[in-house]
């Protein structure tokens, strides 16, 4: 009896590190690797041109993030199953890829077993994600949910002001406040967050709340 080929596609920006995913995928007798990509772009181009059964992300692809890939994999509607490939532990990581809809999060790092295991999985339509990972991802929504709570209207115009890099003058000029006004709203900022300099706030921003800094000024 002829074997179901699973038809895979890798998205990875390192050429070594596909180079040894499509060796060892190609080694089991149910996977066939049928493209690659190292961007978001390319991998998006792919999937919606081989419709591959199993794509294999990198959650830090150049273009268009692994996250961004998948939601849009599931908006288009395309019959594929996505897992998550990271060389990061980060509960912002397993949050994302959570919310893009990916059926398991998988470290660089794991036995490569695992990685086969997982793909033939993930084909059969199971979740990869584990008890574990869920309370991550649960407790880092509920932190920066209840941070994102504890911001004020104005402190929300001043963190993207922070954001994109703006002094305390020039935040003051931008919002029609003064500097004294300005700087108590960033030292506000920076206790409530738990940081210690303006450039962690931006890095927590970015991180944690993405779009929700990206309005008009």
């Amino acid at each position: 009896m002829e074997t179901t080929l699973i038809r895979v596609l890798l998205a990875d920006d390192h050429p070594a590190l596909r180079m040894g995913l499509r060796v060892l995928l190609d080694r089991a007798p149910d996977i066939e690797v049928v493209g690659e990509a190292d961007d978001g772009e390319a991998a998006l181009a792919l999937i919606d041109n081989l419709r591959p059964d199993v794509a294999v992300l990198d959650c830090q692809l150049p273009k268009v993030e692994g996250a961004a890939v998948a939601q849009e994999v599931a908006r288009r509607g395309l019959p594929v199953r996505v897992v998550a490939l990271s060389a990061y532990d980060d509960d912002r990581y397993l949050a994302g890829m959570m919310a893009a809809g990916v059926v398991g999060y998988l470290l660089k790092n794991e036995a490569p077993g695992r990685i086969v295991a997982a793909v033939q999985a993930a084909m059969r339509g199971e979740t990869l994600w584990t008890p574990e990972q869920s309370a991550r991802v649960e407790r880092w929504q509920a932190e920066v949910a209840h941070v994102r709570n504890s911001l004020t209207d104005r402190e929300r115009e001043v963190l993207r002001c922070v954001a994109e890099g703006l002094s305390n003058k020039e935040i003051a000029q931008a919002l029609h406040i003064t500097v004294r006004t300005a700087d108590f709203h960033v030292s506000n900022i920076l206790r409530k967050l738990g940081v210690i300099s303006r450039v962690e706030a931006a890095v927590w921003a970015q991180a944690h709340l993405g779009s929700e800094l990206r309005v008009a000024s």
